[in-house]
């Protein structure tokens, strides 16, 4: 059965038109409880939501959620449905409310924004919704495969069901995004009973790249005292993972395609190829596609590696799995059983936008954990950029405060909507008239903050 696109307010009603759009908050963090999981709370159906410490008996229609937070005030905030978009509003608490780290009487909340009552971060996340995902293979969780957020969520299912198969994957995403986590995963999901080997193209050293990848057969050259494998060979039976394969040198392309239609490799100084069985998952922060039209990689090699195309958000857009990576990252850095956060130090965890991604704050929290011992993490105790980082602005208008986009961002976001609308939300035909991948279309739709969905019925 199809999704109608006809949908109706969940304040008065009247049909809407749009695609359906799902709400949540995520209780991410609790100051004097840290290594709890989330709680997420489904919005859909719900006109108003009150949150406090001991909120009174709720009328019909609204939702009342309580928090063991003695930081909070029994009734401290409101959240309501306003012409189509969620409000929090201080409900007269003792401590105030923020948002964004900001303190606000009244916002509308945009995804993604903090939300702090007492001392407890919640998290606002509002997507298209979609049809339920099937579950993931047993010991996801084990493996770091999970999330609140849906891009992250069908990532994992999409990787979940072409694990078994040879269809070649590509994951897409910035530094620190998880990508080599995501191919461990699916090594792990394949069944295959070989090693999983993982290359970083960019540190092979350039003398050396070859030989390191394919292997030599002693006296090939100076130096050469005895026989290696190579990577590649290395990996036959198993997984090999190609990380920021678009900095391979063009000659080292060259025959990697010639290994993947073969399914042989020869090593430096041999004589005769050697049969492999790969499996060969990439990735990269680059767009490749962009690369194959500057001349820079080969259009046969980016064909023969394309299969499953997978991007991994950056978690500035996905701040609701806070709530899932710090307890997992604490517990990783030996954080003691009573760790405990101050406001300040939780709201620069919020507040900072990770430019480095999970990397980046498994890194601070580890920093964090040595520097506290088994007292409290302050915000001295995380690092100089993330405790300084600065608050947004106050908005006398309740809207998140932005930064203002550039004469060329405020071009392409206006050709990117009039394109949007012309194709109806259809973003692989986006791209095709602009002469990009399609990924590229879905950064410029985040950084804009469009929904190609939005333009389906326009």
């Amino acid at each position: 059965m199809s999704r109608s696109n006809a949908t109706r307010s969940e304040t008065d009603g009247r049909p809407s038109v749009g695609p359906a759009r799902v709400s949540q908050l995520v209780a991410a963090l609790a100051c004097d409880r840290p290594l709890e999981p989330p709680r997420i709370i489904a919005l859909s159906g719900t006109a108003e939501v009150w949150i406090g410490r001991a909120p009174p008996d709720a009328p019909p229609g609204v939702r009342a959620l309580s928090f063991p937070d003695d930081r909070m005030s029994a009734l401290h905030a409101r959240l309501r449905r306003v012409l189509g978009r969620w409000v929090v509003e201080d409900a007269g608490s003792k401590n105030g409310v923020r948002v964004q780290g900001t303190l606000q009487r009244r916002a509308v909340l945009s995804p993604g924004d903090s939300i702090e009552c007492g001392q407890t971060f919640l998290v606002f996340e509002e997507h298209a919704a979609t049809d339920p995902l099937p579950p993931l293979p047993p010991g996801a969780a084990e493996l770091g495969c999970q999330s609140v957020h849906p891009d992250v969520l069908a990532a994992w299912s999409a990787l979940a069901r072409v694990a078994p198969t040879r269809v070649p994957v590509m994951l897409q995403g910035e530094t620190g995004t998880g990508k080599e986590l995501a191919a461990r995963a699916l090594h792990v999901w394949s069944g295959r009973s070989g090693p999983f080997v993982a290359v970083n193209c960019g540190a092979l050293p350039e003398q050396l790249a070859e030989s390191e990848l394919f292997g030599v057969r002693r006296g090939a050259f100076t130096g050469a005292v005895e026989d290696r494998p190579g990577l590649v060979r290395a990996s036959s039976g198993g997984t090999l993972l190609l990380d920021e394969v678009g900095e391979l040198p063009m000659g080292l392309q060259v025959k990697l395609l010639r290994v993947l239609q073969e399914n042989e490799v020869q090593p430096v100084g041999a004589a005769q190829p050697v049969r492999v069985d790969l499996r060969v998952v990439t990735a990269t922060h680059r767009d490749l596609s962009a690369r194959v039209d500057e001349g820079l990689f080969r259009a046969d090699l980016y064909a023969r590696l394309t299969g499953l195309e997978v991007e991994l958000p950056p978690l500035r857009d996905r701040r609701a799995d806070l709530g899932l990576l710090v307890p997992a990252l604490l517990r990783r850095a030996g954080a003691p059983p009573q760790v405990r956060f101050s406001r300040e130090a939780a709201r620069a965890l919020f507040r900072w936008t990770w430019p480095h991604n999970v990397r980046e704050l498994e890194k601070a929290l580890s920093l964090a954990v040595a520097l506290a011992g088994e007292g409290r993490i302050e915000l001295a105790h995380l690092p100089e950029p993330v405790r300084a980082a600065p608050e947004p602005l106050p908005d006398p208008l309740g809207e998140r405060a932005s930064r203002p986009l550039s004469e060329a961002d405020v071009t392409r976001r206006t050709e990117l909507i009039a394109l949007l609308r012309e194709h109806r939300g259809n973003v692989s035909a986006v791209a095709r008239q602009m002469g990009v991948a399609r990924m590229q279309i879905q950064r410029w739709c985040r950084r804009f903050h469009l929904d190609p969905a939005s333009f389906r019925a326009a």
